[in-house]
């Protein structure tokens, strides 16, 4: 027979043990540093300050259990840093202090320190960092062809355009960054009609010279010498429907060499048409073709093809809104930020391609959303939450004062420093050029005899003196033409 005071020793041991549950449940979704995101800038950013202060609580809130870290860093300079994207299951990054939830972020409540998921979880957080990324800015079109364009950005959007791809004789490319470069590059057994606004290909990244001697390359691209083969762990996300429409984090600088990227054609002729200085009037069905869709082209020229893939740049993402606050923004939609990665809103932070970079830049840095800056934001927002919560003073790191970054190109290196293509200096500049068929090109940009920009492709070993020379701003006229005589080392002169 069980007595009163047993009954209620039991009542309040039940209670108690409830109490410490709610409060263990309560602490698990509270912590000092709340990182929304899980691409490049939200992992460095977390990796920053979990180095910094191991002990704080970080709570990553991701809409995909794959997220994205940086691998095999090589260091090419001081500045110039080549390096790879891992992708790695979101469970393997936590931490007995980094607690990874897989949801999507709905409302910031700022003044109390609240964030909501759209699964109905509240975080309260001390700092915040935003760090959502972006989306593919597509080209325009109507309802009744939403089908047929794709924009290629997270592991879904590939998976359609392999699909797409396997069951397809023809697409249209447009755009002329990046990704439509690693397409047109990578692809094989299917016709492509590349549209682009430019006289020269690539043009986001290298000049008209640049392109020309990256055509031997394309028009050899099947050649098995021009691949490389990429030994890398690779994970395949399992979601259930109802979370099918979630989006990843964007992928790595080497996307295109994890998966098979070859149509149906039984052989692969020469399958690239360039239309070169073209804009795209409209996009709709096609009804007296062999091909659904129709591009007509502001010359009334048309392109008939099965889909469209829209590489037109990218474009902040934000589907989150604040509670009674208004966050400040760029006219392109990205968050602004100042020097050290601060928005509008106290105590929130934000890094990588959402955010729009509202500090004034050095002479020989600009933003561009690539992978590089948004390593290199997440990591300054990193030390800045750390600085704030200690209320220290930091300065800006030093790979602001110059613009760098590398990346491959048509089986080459390519690596960009400061202005590498004259931006902003309109006319007032003069190039100098080393070319060797084959194996590398090389443009100074010089303004007044001194260095103020450099494109090098294929591994010339020269980026760190050409960092040393920008930031230096050596006077090189006593050298003339001779400072890119293959038989001078300069980097003996200036490293």
């Amino acid at each position: 027979m069980t007595s009163h005071l047993e009954t209620t020793q039991s009542i309040m041991m039940s209670t108690s043990q409830s109490n410490r549950q709610d409060k263990t449940e309560i602490n698990q979704n509270e912590c000092t540093f709340l990182i929304i995101g899980g691409g490049i800038a939200g992992v460095s950013c977390a990796e920053t300050i979990n180095f910094l202060l191991p002990g704080e609580k970080i709570i990553l809130l991701t809409e995909s259990s794959l997220i994205k870290s940086v691998t095999n860093l090589v260091q090419l300079g001081k500045f110039s840093q080549r390096f790879d994207i891992q992708e790695i299951i979101s469970k393997d990054f936590e931490k007995p202090n980094i607690k990874i939830i897989t949801d999507e972020l709905a409302i910031i409540k700022s003044k109390t320190k609240e964030a909501i998921t759209k699964g109905g979880l509240k975080i309260n957080y001390n700092l915040m960092c935003i760090c959502t990324g972006s989306r593919p800015k597509l080209v325009n079109f109507s309802d009744n062809v939403k089908s047929y364009i794709i924009g290629i950005r997270d592991t879904d959007s590939v998976k359609e355009f392999q699909k797409r791809i396997k069951t397809s004789k023809r697409f249209g490319l447009i755009g002329n960054g990046g990704i439509a470069s690693e397409i047109i590059y990578e692809i094989g057994n299917i016709e492509i009609e590349w549209i682009i606004k430019d006289q020269h290909i690539s043009s986001t990244f290298i000049d008209q010279g640049a392109a020309k001697f990256f055509e031997s390359r394309l028009n050899n691209k099947n050649s098995p010498n021009n691949k490389m083969i990429v030994k890398r762990m690779r994970y395949m996300e399992e979601r259930e429907t109802s979370e099918s429409l979630k989006r990843g984090a964007a992928l790595g600088p080497d996307w295109h060499r994890l998966i098979d990227m070859k149509g149906n054609l039984s052989s692969s002729p020469e399958n690239i048409k360039v239309h070169y200085n073209a804009e795209v009037k409209s996009i709709g069905l096609c009804t007296d073709n062999n091909f659904p869709v129709c591009i007509e082209l502001a010359n009334d020229e048309k392109v008939f093809c099965d889909f469209v893939v829209s590489a037109t740049g990218v474009e902040p993402f934000k589907t989150f809104n604040f509670e009674n606050e208004v966050i400040k923004l760029s006219d392109d939609g990205g968050i602004f930020v100042d020097d050290l990665m601060k928005t509008s809103i106290d105590s929130i932070f934000a890094a990588g391609d959402v955010c729009h970079a509202g500090w004034e830049h050095s002479k020989y840095w600009h933003q561009m959303r690539l992978w590089t800056q948004a390593r290199q934001m997440g990591m300054m927002a990193g030390k800045s939450m750390v600085a704030k919560l200690n209320n220290e003073e930091i300065y800006q790191d030093f790979c602001f004062e110059l613009f760098s970054h590398v990346t491959k190109l048509y089986g080459y290196q390519v690596v960009l420093l400061g202005r590498y293509n004259g931006q902003g200096l309109e006319d007032d500049y003069e190039l100098l050029f080393r070319i060797t068929p084959d194996k590398e090109y090389i443009k100074f940009v010089l303004k007044n005899g001194c260095l103020v920009g450099a494109l090098l492709i294929g591994e010339t070993g020269l980026e760190e003196t050409c960092e040393n020379l920008i930031l230096n701003q050596i006077d090189l006229t006593p050298f003339g033409d001779d400072i890119l005589n293959p038989n001078i080392d300069i980097e003996d002169y200036f490293d």
